[in-house]
């Protein structure tokens, strides 16, 4: 059932080689043909707000200007929220409050801006968290809630355990793998939710996660993140091409049905497209 919408997953901070050994679900989508798995290779600095920015408008940040952490500004670019609104489409996200900084309001007010259901806004219905360690099983509910209840046409999410393991015990720790497991686990109970409610989904990261607990730089343990996409409109199976994260958002614009935007680059995945 093709709708022509779309969930778009960031699972912060899930390296490549992390996510291919620890994502078991994941890994039996592929074998069953109902997903398709790509590396892809992100932008630098690989700090989170510049790379929310990058995977959302499809630009790196020496056009976006996000360019660190400490960055706290509306975005200038258009975003899949802007292009999707634009279209007619409705949005939603349930994701940590940089996303709001970005598209709805900044600098976030935590006691007001938790909850978010304006239909004038870029993201008319958001549920934004502001602790790290904020549960991802409450954010996939929130989600689900989202989707059920709001039915929108572009459905961001935004999980943020992975990364504060990795902070917290580095990513060759038993923790960090064990969360990847919790998070394929939560996946395992959602993704089947998406597929009723006739949803294509994009599953990828901003950026990875090193042995020293950190991310930031140019290695491929900074780098390298999947790129997991569940559509009638995409070949199943493995791709061995290293993608662009400057794929991501005209990819997810093809599934949307959406025109990109006149700063994204073409989309160089066509011949993975079976319609």
């Amino acid at each position: 059932m093709a709708t022509n919408r779309v969930v778009l997953i960031v699972v912060d901070a899930l390296r490549f080689d992390t996510a291919c050994s620890h994502m078991g679900y994941m890994q039996h989508l592929i074998e069953n043909g109902k997903a398709a798995r790509y590396k892809v290779r992100s932008e630098v600095p690989s700090l989170s707000r510049p790379l929310y920015e990058t995977i959302l408008t499809g630009t790196p940040p020496v056009v976006h200007g996000i360019n660190s952490n400490r960055t706290v500004r509306l975005s200038t670019q258009q975003s899949l929220f802007h292009l999707a609104k634009n279209s007619g489409k409705t949005t939603a996200a349930a994701a940590y409050y940089w996303v709001s900084e970005l598209y709805n309001s900044a600098p976030f007010n935590e006691m007001q801006d938790r909850i978010q259901l304006d239909t004038k806004l870029l993201i008319e219905n958001g549920l934004f968290y502001f602790e790290d360690h904020y549960p991802d099983s409450h954010l996939f509910a929130e989600a689900s809630w989202l989707m059920e209840k709001k039915q929108p046409d572009f459905l961001y999410i935004h999980p943020m355990n992975v990364d504060d393991d990795g902070h917290k015990f580095t990513a060759d720790s038993k923790e960090y793998r064990n969360r990847v497991l919790s998070v394929d686990a939560l996946l395992s109970v959602f993704l089947p939710l998406c597929k009723e409610q006739g949803y294509d989904v994009i599953i990828t990261a901003d950026h990875g996660m090193t042995a020293d607990g950190n991310h930031g730089g140019n290695t491929a343990e900074d780098r390298h993140v999947p790129l997991f996409v569940m559509s009638e409109k995409i070949a199943a199976g493995i791709s061995d091409e290293l993608l662009s994260q400057l794929m991501i958002a005209p990819l997810a614009c093809r599934l949307l049905e959406i025109e990109p935007s006149k700063a994204m680059v073409p989309l160089k995945m066509e011949e993975c497209l079976l319609v």
